[in-house]
């Protein structure tokens, strides 16, 4: 069995048709037609029923093709990965992150990469999260540290789930809320908000419709903040409540009280982001150091 073997099966159970296969492959029918019956009589089974002109696969067909796409999508990443190394690419990695949300990955996980890997250098970019997945599409980064995006916006992105953090609202220390130990969606709504510029985070708002629910669709902001820095400051300031992940407590330390909002709103997920068909050895190695160190379960 050899690799055309693999591509011309694959070619054939997509197209469900021998002649659109041919075209696809650029090769004529019949010895297109010849290697899925070796394959067969390879593997010892039936991969096609065909019935006249048509052509479906069979359960082990669907089986194949499985294995079969998984093989493939092997073999272009490793030629991916030695050709970057023989083009002397890969030393470096280009990485994105959100700072609130990465504040406490992020160090645990360079800390631990540079002691695997202390010749690569990691070039780090604070960036919003479209600004993140257009970089890892267009190659202009290699790993993104980022909310979980929404499953249409990462389309083409793999995103590993590294941790989970509960949503509160944040508010100042002497906000009547601080002495609460949870307080409703309705509560918060009859404050003033303050939360992340629309033409910065445009993400922020499906954000928040997804965990406080349908009376969030307009919500009305006293402040629009352009990072998690000047959030912080508007919130201690005074000029309003901020629904937020856990993870920015971590910014905000003692400056800011967060609280617990119920009902439990969905959890905010952090993760690693990267395109699965431009792993490098350095990029995987970033990436697993991740799972190990920064992991739910780590």
């Amino acid at each position: 069995m050899e690799l055309r073997h693999l591509r011309y099966f694959v070619a054939v159970a997509e197209e469900q048709n021998v002649t659109r296969a041919a075209a696809r492959l650029h090769v004529s029918q019949p010895p297109l037609t010849r290697q899925i019956r070796d394959l067969e009589a390879e593997l010892g089974a039936e991969l096609f029923k065909r019935t006249g002109r048509a052509i479906t696969l069979t359960e082990a067909g669907r089986r194949f093709l499985d294995e079969a796409r998984a093989a493939l999508q092997r073999v272009e990443e490793a030629v991916q990965c030695v050709r970057a190394i023989a083009a002397g690419e890969g030393r470096e990695v280009q990485v994105g992150y959100a700072p609130s949300p990465a504040v406490a990955i992020l160090p645990q996980v360079l800390r631990a990469f540079h002691k695997i890997s202390p010749g690569v250098r990691v070039t780090l970019h604070d960036q919003t999260s479209p600004e993140m997945l257009a970089g890892l599409r267009e190659g202009r980064l290699q790993a993104a540290f980022m909310l979980e995006p929404p499953k249409q916006a990462g389309r083409g992105i793999t995103f590993e789930k590294l941790r989970t953090y509960p949503i509160a609202v944040a508010v100042p220390l002497d906000h009547p809320f601080s002495r609460r130990r949870s307080v409703s969606v309705q509560e918060i709504l009859a404050e003033p908000l303050v939360g992340y510029a629309r033409k910065e985070y445009p993400d922020y708002q499906q954000f928040l419709a997804c965990r406080l629910g349908a009376a969030v669709k307009k919500p009305r902001f006293a402040e629009e903040c352009d990072g998690g820095t000047s959030l912080i400051a508007a919130v201690e300031s005074g000029k309003g409540v901020c629904v937020s992940a856990s993870y920015l407590g971590a910014l905000a330390g003692p400056r800011l009280k967060l609280v617990a909002i119920v009902p439990k709103p969905p959890p905010a997920i952090v993760g690693v982001a990267y395109v699965r068909s431009r792993l490098t050895p350095h990029l995987s190695a970033l990436v697993e150091t991740a799972r190990s160190v920064a992991g739910d379960d780590a």
